[in-house]
Parts: C-alpha cells; structure tokens; sequence
C-alpha cells in the first residue's frame, strides 16, 4: 500500500457574477490592474494575470510572481494553472517596468509568444499583454504586438 497526497482544487468566487466587472479596452484593464497592484508599481517588477469569462467579465486576477527592480521569472504552467482553475474563456497578462519605460523588451515578447501558444492547447485566449509604469501603459494588443 501506498501513501498519496490527495490533490484539491478550488475556485471560490466572493461575489455574484453580475456584481463582476465587466472589461471592454485596454484602459479598462488598466484601471483594474492598478486598484490590485500589491505595492507601489515602481518599486519591484511583478507579474500578474486576469482571469476572464466568455463574456469579458473578471473572473479574478492571480499574482505569478515577484523579482526585483529588473525583473522576475515566470512559470507558464502556473499561468495555465490559474486560468483552468478558474475555468478562465481568456487571460491578460499584464507586468510592470519599475525603470518606468513602456518599451517590451525581447523577453516581453518571446514570453508573450509562448503563452498564448500554451493557452491554444487549452482553447483559452490570451487577449492583452500590458506593461504598466507610474505614468501610463503599453497595450500589447493596441500596438497590434499579440
């Protein structure tokens, strides 16, 4: 006989879906990314995602990772742990540049890339990469870079 570890996995929502946001532009996400950031955008470099439904509604926001003033490593599983977690339709991704430069560097695109080629498996669409800055953002999709 053997000992095993059961696995759990759990989706709790706290609130009704009517009372969920509902995002249309990449200034909507925006506004949601920063009413959740966890410290001051120009202290540290983090990655988060939002989860969504069919119908863009937010389904919840989960925070990969933490680094530091010049970036943080990111698990493309745990991305796709989350979102069907969630029983997430789609993602955005979304980091900040402490340096407060809104230019993706090219490991802001390969990882992008790599992704959205993973969330293909699973019919889930990665629908925006933002960057986020004190002063603004920079939508992957806006500049047609997704």
């Amino acid at each position: 006989m053997y000992e095993l570890s059961e696995i759990s996995i759990s989706y709790k929502p706290t609130f009704k879906f009517s009372e969920r946001p509902t995002v249309a532009s990449s200034y909507d996400v925006s506004k949601v990314f920063r009413s959740a950031w966890s410290d001051d955008i120009s202290y540290c470099e983090e990655f988060v995602i939002l989860l969504l439904s069919r119908a863009n509604r937010v389904l919840g926001i989960s925070r990969l990772s933490r680094g530091g003033i010049a970036g943080t490593v990111v698990d493309v599983r745990n991305i796709m742990q989350a979102a069907l977690m969630a029983n997430a339709a789609s993602i955005i991704l979304c980091h900040n540049h402490p340096s407060g430069n809104l230019k993706p560097s090219e490991a802001d695109l390969n990882l992008t890339r790599k992704i959205k080629e993973a969330a293909l498996l699973f019919d889930i669409s990665v629908l925006d990469h933002l960057i986020l800055t004190d002063e603004g953002y920079l939508s992957f999709a806006d500049e047609c870079l997704i």
